[in-house]
């Protein structure tokens, strides 16, 4: 993992085919949206993620400061998600663990009292100091406005979970652009289990438009604020 943004071309990511999926997909939630909502959803996605990475432009100093010097390694995490019609792609946050997390799974199953992967562990000890205090501000996800400028990711939408879901819904939400936030998301979503998120996104693509999807952001906001769901 590097500690900087690679400005590399990359190749263009395998695509996986839809349409071999072996399940009906619910037609309400894959309704299409008229040409208008995405064109304004992209356009708002662009314009905030450029105000929002100009905002913070001074935290992403001290995040970087703070990690280097907490604890050895990059200032960045990076990991393949799984994108729009599961076309992988490279999700960019804070580094918030150990750099050997992965390696040290056993102590994590040692602590944990739930097997569901969407479940975050209290007290898990890969944590850095500095990690814990950027997932309970949720500094850590900043990185992101990268990926939505990028247009692998947007404000608003599905989050993309790195673990497998064995669920026939997760098929369908993954069949539209990932979210750095939604309503998962602010319903309380560490609390939360597969099940819910999966609820909760159905409900989504039920239901998005552009002011649904205003309102999911300012919700964000005021969560973020009250560090609602963040361990």
């Amino acid at each position: 993992m590097s500690s900087t943004i690679s400005t590399k071309s990359r190749a263009p990511a395998p695509r996986i085919d839809v349409e071999a999926w072996p399940i009906e997909l619910p037609q309400a939630c894959l309704s299409t949206r008229s040409r208008w909502y995405t064109r304004s959803k992209r356009i708002g996605d662009i314009l905030l993620a450029t105000i929002g990475l100009i905002l913070t432009a001074p935290l992403w100093g001290l995040a970087a400061l703070a990690i280097k010097l907490n604890s050895p390694g990059p200032v960045f995490f990076r990991q393949k998600r799984p994108g729009k019609n599961m076309v992988p792609f490279e999700i960019l946050k804070f580094r918030t663990m150990v750099t050997d997390a992965e390696e040290r799974l056993a102590e994590v199953h040692d602590v944990s009292d739930t097997k569901d992967p969407l479940i975050r562990v209290q007290n898990d000890p890969r944590v850095t100091g500095v990690g814990h205090l950027l997932r309970v501000t949720s500094l850590d996800e900043l990185p992101q406005l990268v990926n939505v400028l990028k247009g692998e990711m947007s404000l608003v939408g599905p989050r993309p979970i790195s673990r497998p879901i064995y669920d026939p819904r997760n098929r369908v939400r993954l069949q539209v652009t990932p979210g750095l936030t939604g309503l998962w998301q602010i319903s309380g979503r560490k609390n939360g289990d597969t099940d819910f998120m999966l609820t909760k996104d159905m409900e989504y693509l039920e239901k998005r438009s552009f002011l649904f999807d205003c309102g999911i952001i300012v919700r964000t906001v005021l969560a973020v604020v009250r560090a609602d769901g963040a361990r």
